[in-house]
């Protein structure tokens, strides 16, 4: 959410970059917003002047008692009822205006950075640095889901029965194969300096309003029947809910902390979930990472954060490249965002593995999240990235470790997880 600022002081900007965004049909929601908050101010001037003069009037009746002009004293007293009633009908309808303020104001999209390419949708995504060689064997790489049957490592069949389309059970080595790339990745963000957390896996609507758009969250998150609750899709969303209408005392920032969590997402789209593969499920794991901090220190965490990530998966043999969204793929409440995606030597292409978002103010500024100097209170700018989600990790794994006799070389830095195994083999 931007600040409201902008809108009184600046309505072309926010056109402008509503228009960056391809979002032409909220362009009358920055005129609608500047005419409710010109209305809410002159409602709060009256309100200011009447309760003003009643303070002076109810000063007045003081006096009058105590010189015992009774009856003036009670006409003053009628004033005052009168001005109560008047005040009473203005606050509400001030808080009926900061309703729909602040309701309009959820759609309008954060101001994105002046960096960000300027693009209709992900087709027009930007590459801006590849890391490892993009290697295609002699020999041929069969299916992800191909390959963990062989291993013995998936079975889709069985969560058909118990759970529908969209689910999996991982089983034995392969099982303890994700698991490691989650220890693992979960141990290098720990030597990083993160602070390690193991949240809530649901949260309540005000947080879920609080860290995300009406869009994604719609065609992301599972509400929990008859409770005020949802499944969360990542666990940013939990980390950050933990600081609402919180102020932070600027001397402990930054906060850098680094998840781990189960994962549930509808997966809502045309795009649908995958029938035989584990690429697009309903639920899958992941290691995260956010960091909260001023302004100032936006884009050098930024871009510490990312790198992280392809750090994580060069260590795992696995070729990468970094991608900057462009306008028409950012999130709402995003201002700048790059997706770090990863070698698939079986495709001959380049899949997501990971995303990395700036989101300035606007996720602390639904959320109340403050910070607090000599100064006064500032709203924190609040980052998150991927480290690490399980299922597109494990699939660009075993294709980029798989070798001519259908086994997979296990990583060396994943070896001290599953028991110093250097090499999963078939078992079909």
């Amino acid at each position: 959410m931007i600040d409201i600022k902008l809108i009184r002081e600046n309505k072309d900007l926010v056109k402008e970059n509503i228009k960056k965004k391809y979002q032409d049909e909220k362009l009358p929601l920055v005129d609608e917003v500047y005419e409710l908050d010109q209305e809410l101010r002159k409602l709060k001037q009256q309100g200011d002047s009447l309760r003003q003069e009643r303070n002076i009037t109810s000063d007045e009746i003081g006096s009058l008692f105590r010189e015992k002009k009774t009856d003036e004293a009670n006409t003053k007293k009628e004033k005052v009822i009168e001005i109560n009633k008047k005040l009473e009908d203005i606050e509400k309808k001030e808080d009926e205006l900061s309703e729909q303020i602040k309701n309009k104001m959820m759609l309008i999209p954060q101001i994105i950075d002046k960096t960000v390419p300027i693009g209709k949708d992900d087709s027009q995504n930007v590459e801006i640095e590849k890391f490892g060689e993009p290697i295609v064997p002699n020999y041929e790489i069969p299916y992800h889901a191909d390959i963990l049957e062989k291993l013995g490592g998936l079975d889709k069949i069985s969560s058909g029965r118990t759970s529908g389309n969209g689910f999996y059970y991982l089983m034995g080595d392969v099982a303890r194969l994700s698991s490691a790339m989650l220890s693992y990745a979960r141990d290098f963000m720990i030597d990083k300096g993160f602070t390690y957390c193991i949240p809530p896996f649901m949260i309540r609507s005000d947080v879920v309003n609080g860290v995300m758009s009406f869009a994604e969250m719609d065609a992301m998150m599972y509400k929990i029947e008859g409770e005020d609750l949802y499944l969360i899709g990542t666990s940013e969303h939990s980390m950050i809910g933990k600081y609402k209408d919180q102020i932070i005392k600027e001397e402990q920032l930054p906060i850098t902390m680094t998840s781990y969590s189960p994962c549930f997402r509808k997966e809502v789209g045309a795009h649908g979930i995958e029938e035989r593969g584990i690429y697009r499920v309903h639920q899958f794991e992941k290691q995260e990472m956010i960091v909260l901090c001023k302004k100032e220190e936006e884009m050098d965490w930024y871009n510490k954060m990312w790198s992280y990530t392809v750090e994580i998966f060069r260590n795992l043999n696995i070729p990468v490249r970094t991608l900057e969204c462009c306008s028409g793929d950012l999130a709402d409440l995003k201002v700048k965002s790059c997706d770090v995606e990863a070698w698939s030597p079986r495709q001959q292409k380049y899949f997501e593995v990971g995303s990395c978002s700036t989101l300035g103010d606007a996720q602390a500024r639904r959320l109340g999240i403050r910070a607090k100097n000599e100064q006064g209170t500032y709203y924190l700018t609040t980052l998150n990235n991927t480290v690490l989600a399980s299922t597109r990790a494990l699939i660009a794994l075993i294709e980029n470790n798989y070798q001519e006799d259908g086994s997979i070389l296990v990583p060396k830095v994943l070896q001290p997880y599953v028991g110093n195994i250097e090499i999963i083999k078939p078992k079909i």
